[in-house]
């Protein structure tokens, strides 16, 4: 399998594939391309209304009770139609993984706290604190230690 991509911005844009039969890459390949809008925002709902989110204005994208739920910058809980893994690839890349149900907004981080008997906690600017996986704070600290 070959992959090309071409950016030609006189051109209108337009996703072709050529493959010998449909599986379940062809589906997803539809899925993402169908649902992309090309903008930084997220339809989010909150009790009997919904809302755009911008993705700057979230700070963390947790999975609570099997729902996956986004925390703004004031607090503010909103449900989102979407799964942890589909999010991963649409956000931009100022979102990482902190646990297995956790994605963060670094930009939003104000610090890691460790407990008495090794966990550590991500605490953000609205006060939200989550808890963030070893691997995943291996990683996180290697990303820091880059910059």
């Amino acid at each position: 399998m070959r992959f090309r991509l071409i950016m030609d911005k006189s051109k209108d844009e337009e996703i072709v594939a050529h493959v010998h039969t449909r599986s379940q890459l062809t589906d997803q390949i539809e899925a993402l391309v169908m649902t992309y809008t090309g903008s930084d925002q997220i339809t989010a709902y909150r009790e009997e209304e919904f809302t755009i989110l911008r993705f700057p204005q979230i700070e963390c994208i947790s999975v609570l009770d099997g729902k996956t739920y986004a925390i703004d910058i004031h607090g503010t809980q909103y449900l989102l139609k979407y799964r942890l893994y589909e999010l991963e690839q649409i956000l931009p890349a100022s979102f990482i993984r902190i646990n297995k149900s956790s994605l963060a907004n670094e930009a939003y981080l104000v610090r890691f706290t460790v407990s008495y008997n090794g966990a550590v906690n991500a605490e953000f600017r609205c006060g939200y604190t989550e808890y963030v996986s070893r691997r995943c704070f291996a990683v996180i600290k290697r990303r820091f230690d880059a910059k």
